[in-house]
Order: C-alpha cells, then sequence, then structure tokens
C-alpha cells in the first residue's frame, strides 16, 4: 500500500508543479512554444493538431487546463495521504480511479501492443487488486 501511496503522491506533486508551470508560462509563451514547433518540425502551420493547438491558447484555456491539472494532482496527493494513512476511502477512490483506465490501456495494448503497452495494463490490474483486496479483507 505504501508504494501504490508514493507513486499516487508523486504523481499529484508532479500535476501540481505542472499546473504551475502552466500558470508561470501564460499563453504567450506556451503559443511562441508551439510556433517553435511547428517550425522546428516544418508542419503545416495552418491545419492540423499543432495548428489547432497554436490558435487553441488563450488567457482562459490556459487557466482552465491550469485548474484541471491542479485539481487531478490534488486529488492524487490526497489519495496518496489517505493511502499511506490506511485510510478506506482512499482504497475505494484508487480502486476506482485505477479501474477507470483500465478500458483505455486495453484499447492502447491492441492499437499499439508492445512491452510498454502490457506493463501499463499488468500494473495497473495489480493496483486494483491490491486495493480491492484491502476493501475486502476491511470489510470481513
Amino acid at each position: 500500500m505504501h508504494v501504490i501511496a508514493i507513486v499516487e503522491a508523486t504523481k499529484g506533486a508532479l500535476a501540481v508543479l505542472a499546473a504551475s508551470g502552466l500558470e508561470l508560462l501564460g499563453p504567450a509563451s506556451l503559443q511562441h512554444f508551439v510556433q517553435v514547433l511547428i517550425a522546428r518540425f516544418q508542419l503545416d502551420p495552418d491545419h492540423g493538431a499543432m495548428a489547432w493547438l497554436a490558435h487553441a491558447i488563450s488567457p482562459d484555456s490556459v487557466h482552465l487546463a491550469a485548474a484541471a491539472v491542479f485539481f487531478y494532482g490534488a486529488l492524487h496527493l490526497l489519495e496518496g495521504w489517505g493511502l499511506w494513512r490506511a485510510k478506506s476511502w482512499a482504497s475505494w477512490l484508487g480502486c476506482v480511479t485505477a479501474a477507470a483506465y483500465l478500458p483505455f490501456d486495453v484499447y492502447a495494448l491492441f492499437v499499439h501492443p508492445g512491452w510498454i503497452a502490457l506493463a501499463v495494463v499488468a500494473v495497473n490490474v495489480i493496483v486494483v487488486w491490491v486495493l480491492a483486496r484491502d476493501l475486502l479483507r476491511r470489510r470481513r
């Protein structure tokens, strides 16, 4: 459980740092970075995902993205703290969120087969199994 708690807390801390970075950089720096990537890789500046991203970056979108990433990070920090302290609500939260990723992980395994995709599925299955086992033990 402590290993899962450390992983979740680390994911949360990195997400909070990323949200802070988004806010500190601001939309102008992000737009410049996307334009540099478009020029560097000789992409079409008017079509494609990078062009869409360059046009979608605005102060409001950066604040919204930073808020969403911050919420994600805070939730994982809270989950990590709860798992470290052996709280049952944290096991529930971790089990549900890890299980929610499984369909996407399995899809990715079929679309892009390889050892990395297989490892991601295996790790998530192990996390769900460990947390579900903890919940069943608590029930008894």
